[in-house]
Formats: C-alpha cells, sequence, structure tokens
C-alpha cells in the first residue's frame, strides 16, 4: 500500500491560482501513472488529470488550458498547477495511483 498525502488548497479568489502536491511514500509511486480527481459537495466524484509514469498528460475538457499536471520523481511527488480559477472549481481534490488514494485537499474559490 503506497500512502499519499495531499496539500496546496486554500481560499482563493476566482481568476487565482494555486498548486497542488500529492506526495508518495514509495518509490513504486514513480513508475506508475497518476490522476487527480476532484469531489465537489453534492456530486460524484471526476476525473481532472492524468498524468503517465513517462510524463503525457490528459486532461478533462474543463481544465483544458487552466491546470497542468507534471511529476518530480526525485521528489515523489506529483503536483497539479491550477490558474484562472473559477467558483466551480471548489471541490475535495485527490490523487490516485492505482487504488491508492489520498484523504484530499480542499480547494475553495470564490466569486
Amino acid at each position: 500500500q503506497v500512502q499519499l498525502v495531499e496539500s496546496g488548497g486554500g481560499l482563493v479568489q476566482a481568476g487565482g491560482s494555486l498548486r497542488l502536491s500529492c506526495v508518495a511514500s514509495d518509490r513504486f509511486f514513480n513508475i506508475n501513472g497518476v490522476g487527480w480527481y476532484r469531489q465537489a459537495p453534492g456530486k460524484q466524484r471526476e476525473w481532472v488529470a492524468t498524468i503517465t509514469s513517462g510524463g503525457s498528460t490528459n486532461y478533462a475538457d474543463f481544465v483544458k488550458g487552466r491546470f497542468t499536471v507534471s511529476r518530480d520523481n526525485a521528489k515523489i511527488t506529483v503536483y497539479l498547477q491550477m490558474t484562472s480559477l473559477r467558483p466551480e472549481d471548489t471541490a475535495v481534490y485527490y490523487c490516485n495511483m492505482r487504488t491508492n488514494w489520498g484523504q484530499g485537499t480542499q480547494v475553495t474559490v470564490s466569486s
């Protein structure tokens, strides 16, 4: 079991930016794809972005051009850089690797 810990969430005004981090407990993380998901109150968890072990990325349409996922294998960390934030981006953000999930970090965007 790989432990994942997200951080970097907070309260930001619309149009602002945040960078989320997902730190893993094991370097097995580095040879796997990692996904970011989010869950808003009263809604189902939805996929946001993925980065493969080789660094290829994919994004949900609603974040394309605004969010960027990257990884630093030396730090066993995956990042989600979020810009041009909107109130509808308010959610708990989770990272995922295989069956492993972090505890989530709250992102709140005020209008």
